[in-house]
């Protein structure tokens, strides 16, 4: 695509755009709970594209919102942006664009436009996703996280997940100064590995499909599992940026409920859905409960007769030596020439390939099949040669359940054409 082209996109999304940076400090009220909340270190996000639950929720406690395509389709199913696309697939009619080419720019578009009208009417910083399909191709990720940037450079930041292009890409947008939020990890070694390699503003734990994977194959009740994840990967990204070998700050993702709330205090930032921002604030806490808790040692509990080491649980927050000498040497090595498929064959001559994982396609359909949360039966036999861990089986049932809601939502978009 021509840059003239891209500018018109830019301009077409950007139409309408009226901020206020700056300007909507103190209108919208503030609440003591979050309040007590951002006291005990947390910076405040909510999880949600939704204009409507932002404007019930939100407070002057809050920075940020984030949308993925999950979030997003929700909008598009429901009709939000009927009357956008058809105006940006005229927009595009001279562009001379295959069909995939098409997808992936009305995607953008409508990523760019529903960002730009959170950051309107709350001032928010906003995480915006690229196109599932380019989570394996960094220069395409590349270029689509600078035109997002170049959108909104006060306040966009770019989801880009945690797969080996992605990280490649990251390394890359960080050095250019573009802020991403390396989302889809799951456990303390992801990030630090992420945090150290591709030098991300922001690092994820899904602490709460963690807890899920956990209680759906009746290891146990799931509590506390995720919160172990979380922090153990908070001190680790907390200690890399004290000695300035990171700028990563830790989110604490996919919180299920109020007591995740609490129980995550003091991780740099958490993302909160509105049905757990609700049930943190009614029937709440008291101010006591509200304190920093990074330095608790979570310590879940599992089933009769269940050892966590036979689904790996341990890979959620240990980082071993291996790991360590493993990024020592890739630091010495020219990164910036290396492909997606260097660095997986990299981690796997040191002993680490179960952590950035060469799926076979009869794997990925596999966990396709399944869903966000894996079935243990279907992977006993790769986690016990410890061919893969149970971070990389979750990032890879995270990445491929945000490709099926970007095909829900494509799919929906390609009504109009």
């Amino acid at each position: 695509m021509t840059e003239k082209m891209h500018q018109k996109i830019h301009d077409f999304v950007r139409k309408d755009f009226t901020p206020h940076f700056g300007e909507l400090a103190g209108r919208f009220g503030t609440n003591r709970l979050w309040r007590r909340a951002r006291q005990a270190g947390s910076e405040l996000w909510l999880d949600t594209g939704s204009i409507t639950s932002v404007s019930r929720l939100w407070t002057d406690e809050f920075t940020a919102l984030t949308t993925n395509n999950s979030l997003l389709n929700k909008e598009i199913q429901a009709g939000a942006y009927d009357a956008l696309v058809p105006e940006a697939v005229k927009l595009l009619a001279d562009a001379k664009l295959t069909e995939h080419q098409r997808t992936l720019e009305l995607a953008f578009i409508l990523n760019a436009y529903h960002g730009l009208r959170l950051v309107e009417q709350f001032d928010a910083y906003v995480s915006v996703e690229e196109h599932t399909d380019l989570a394996h191709d960094v220069d395409a990720a590349v270029a689509c996280a600078k035109r997002y940037h170049a959108i909104c450079p006060q306040r966009f930041i770019v989801k880009i997940p945690l797969t080996p292009a992605g990280l490649l890409a990251t390394r890359r947008l960080a050095a250019q100064g573009v802020p991403v939020n390396h989302t889809l990890g799951f456990s303390a070694r992801q990030n630090y590995v992420a945090a150290r390699l591709a030098r991300p503003q922001f690092v994820n734990v899904f602490m709460g499909r963690l807890n899920a994977f956990v209680a759906d194959n009746d290891l146990g009740d799931g509590r506390l599992v995720g919160e172990r994840a979380t922090m153990a990967s908070q001190r680790l990204v907390r200690q890399l940026s004290q000695a300035g070998r990171t700028p990563a700050r830790q989110i604490a993702a996919s919180i299920r409920n109020g007591r995740q709330v609490r129980d995550s205090l003091g991780v740099d930032v958490l993302t909160i859905p509105p049905s757990s921002a609700e049930d943190f604030l009614h029937p709440g806490f008291e101010d006591d409960e509200l304190i920093d808790r990074t330095g608790v040692d979570f310590q879940p509990t599992f089933a009769h007769g269940v050892d966590p080491a036979t689904a790996r649980l341990e890979t959620l927050w240990d980082v071993d030596e291996k790991l360590i000498a493993c990024l020592d040497a890739l630091e010495a090595e020219d990164l910036d020439s290396m492909g997606p498929g260097d660095l997986v064959a990299f981690f796997a001559s040191r002993g680490c390939g179960d952590l950035l994982v060469r799926w076979s396609d009869k794997q990925i359909a596999a966990s396709a099949a399944e869903g966000k949360i894996p079935k243990l039966h279907n992977w006993r036999a790769a986690l016990a040669e410890k061919s893969i861990g149970l971070d990389s089986l979750m990032n890879l049932a995270g990445l491929l359940s945000f490709a099926a809601d970007q095909n829900a939502m494509d799919n929906r978009v390609a009504g109009f054409l």
